[in-house]
């Protein structure tokens, strides 16, 4: 039987908001000029998160099958504005590959956990769908803006060497396949870091929020085993759709390279 919920009050939400102020200090002691950043930061989540719990309060209420995948459509549309962001590339359209990536991946993943795994009914559920696609599109946010920083990265730094290999008669997938493995790879290793430390080095933020709000410790744990493995597979999934489709669009008809050296 799990111990009773304890809310938390406003005031005792304020002194959470304190607790960013060490980080404040050391910015200006040591004259970091991180400040602006901290505070444009704490403002922005305590918003954001205030309003996505009331539009839950909302959807959950509601219990629409529209309004949930139109929610889960705007949460996916701004992880690649973010990623846009993120990864600083001019020559080489990646806006579109990235969107269909996280689609499919996203969409995939999210429905199978909800629907087969977790059994809920009907499988579009606010209660599980919503939190479980945030997750998926949280982690393999970073991973996709890691993933395409390292390919456009490796590109730029070696291609005299890919172009070499154009001239020697390789294509552009043997051309980049190295380039492609280091990418995907790079893109991958902190998902699977997670899984090595899970419940060792750290207890996950899923976990603890259930354990905190009462439920059973085992309970708990079966869910996060779950998220752990559906991060994995959304990671890889999409990495490998965006890698894929963004080696394309890096070479010409004349197959040249288009992606071009900084500076």
């Amino acid at each position: 039987m799990g111990a009773e919920f304890i809310p938390i009050s406003w005031g005792q939400l304020l002194i959470a908001v304190s607790l960013v102020s060490v980080s404040g200090a050391l910015s200006l002691f040591y004259q970091l000029k991180l400040e602006k950043d901290l505070a444009i930061g704490v403002v922005r989540s305590f918003v954001q998160l205030l309003v996505m719990g009331y539009l839950l309060k909302i959807i959950f209420g509601l219990n629409n099958a529209l309004l949930v995948l139109a929610l889960y459509a705007f949460m996916t549309v701004f992880a690649v504005h973010i990623i846009h962001g993120r990864v600083k590339e001019k020559n080489v359209s990646y806006l579109m590959p990235t969107g269909l990536s996280m689609i499919v991946s996203y969409s995939l993943v999210t429905v199978v956990v909800t629907r087969f795994v977790i059994g809920a009914q009907p499988w579009w559920e606010p209660q599980y769908f919503i939190p479980i696609g945030g997750m998926i599109a949280g982690n393999s946010m970073n991973t996709l803006a890691l993933s395409l920083e390292r390919f456009f990265s490796e590109l730029r730094n070696r291609r005299d060497e890919v172009e070499m290999m154009l001239c020697h008669g390789a294509d552009s997938r043997e051309a980049t396949a190295e380039i492609f493995r280091n990418s995907l790879r790079a893109g991958m290793i902190p998902a699977i870091n997670s899984l090595m430390g899970v419940g060792l080095v750290f207890l996950p933020g899923m976990m603890t929020g259930q354990i905190l709000a009462g439920a059973d410790p085992e309970e708990a744990v079966r869910y996060q085993i779950v998220v752990m493995f559906m991060l994995v597979a959304s990671t890889a999934l999409s990495s490998i759709i965006v890698l894929l489709l963004v080696r394309r669009r890096c070479f010409s008809a004349a197959m040249s390279l288009l992606v071009r050296k900084q500076g």
